[in-house]
């Protein structure tokens, strides 16, 4: 086992997940492989791989336990496919898919796709408010896609009518809640625990008002 690969392990089992065994050196491979187009393509901030595993990786794996009773999820905004793609890797059953209007980051995404032998995984180039793809998904969340009015206002009409929209924050965002729209409402905020983040992070789940 690869020194990246024993990071990710200890954190995984810090968090109290359990995942299958080859799980460890697939994440390790996407992260090889966002180091790798970094060095043209500039993906993400985070240059070395020991940094993505927390900053990356496991903050987007803090969202698996929300996750109970979905079928399909959408991830809007995803960039390097944060966090659409260690989800994918981790619930192999679950249909994600990634949407970005970025085409150099989709490339890098359908080559990740290749590469990691992802089946559950589907691509599209749009902007997220003119995507009108025929179908609605359990679950739409956003990771450091907008504001939470303007994730609602962009993206609601991809939800299915008992779903809800996840969106991924820092600090409790006091601010941000208190103007989200009157056609939906704030039905849960969560704190997220990952380890070795020195950082707030804060689950906020939306769903249509009554």
């Amino acid at each position: 086992m690869t020194s990246l690969q024993a990071n990710i392990s200890k954190g995984v089992a810090e968090m109290g997940l359990v995942l299958d065994e080859p799980a460890a050196a697939r994440f390790a491979d996407y992260l090889r492989l966002i180091e790798k187009w970094n060095r043209v393509h500039n993906l993400t901030a985070v240059r070395e791989t020991r940094q993505m595993v927390v900053l990356h990786l496991l903050d987007s794996l803090s969202l698996l336990p929300h996750l109970k009773g979905a079928r399909t999820l959408l991830d809007v905004g995803t960039g390097a496919g944060l966090p659409g793609i260690p989800i994918a890797l981790a619930l192999p059953a679950l249909e994600v898919t990634l949407l970005d209007s970025s085409h150099k980051k989709t490339t890098f995404l359908e080559q990740a796709k290749a590469e990691l032998g992802l089946d559950n995984v589907a691509i599209a180039c749009e902007r997220v408010e003119q995507w009108r793809p025929g179908r609605t998904f359990d679950v739409v969340v956003s990771r450091a896609f907008a504001d939470l009015a303007e994730f609602v206002a962009q993206a609601h009409h991809l939800v299915a009518p008992e779903g809800r929209m996840l969106a991924m924050k820092g600090v409790y965002p006091f601010e941000e809640i208190a103007r989200v729209p009157a056609s939906h409402r704030v039905a849960d905020v969560k704190e997220l625990r990952v380890p070795a983040l020195d950082a707030k992070r804060h689950l906020v789940f939306l769903e249509r008002a009554a």
